[in-house]
């Protein structure tokens, strides 16, 4: 069985995150989605609006998905690799060259992201659609 593996925070799901489970799950038998744990968005100084057990319910549940586990910090990917028996890591392409350095583990692949939709765009769309 091949498995692949990415990362994120994956709050307010929308069709981006869709097509980069969809293509990454292409690369293998079994996807497993990292997501980052409300402590390790803290020390990123990032705020989603669902909580880690909110998210993971709702990536539990999208077809792609075969396992959701917890990301707590950035050197964690490594060692989840050989932990899970990874044999493809997956990644938006903004993150282009920044795993290179797994690629003596798997095969590391950066996938262009969906034009026009992020999560920062929907926020920021939100704040607007309030200040009117």
């Amino acid at each position: 069985m091949k498995k692949v593996i990415t990362y994120g925070t994956f709050d307010l799901l929308h069709v981006g995150h869709i097509n980069i489970l969809r293509r990454a799950k292409a690369y293998g038998d079994y996807l497993i989605v990292a997501i980052s744990s409300d402590e390790f968005n803290a020390l990123k100084h990032k705020q989603a609006y669902y909580t880690f057990e909110q998210r993971k319910v709702i990536l539990e549940a999208i077809r792609y998905v075969d396992e959701v586990i917890p990301e707590h910090n950035w050197e964690q990917k490594a060692e989840d690799i050989n932990k899970h028996d990874v044999d493809v890591f997956v990644m938006g392409d903004d993150w282009r060259g920044e795993f290179d350095f797994l690629k003596d583990s798997c095969e590391v692949v950066y996938l262009p992201r969906t034009v026009g939709i992020s999560t920062t765009k929907i926020k920021s769309d939100l704040n607007m659609t309030n200040d009117v």
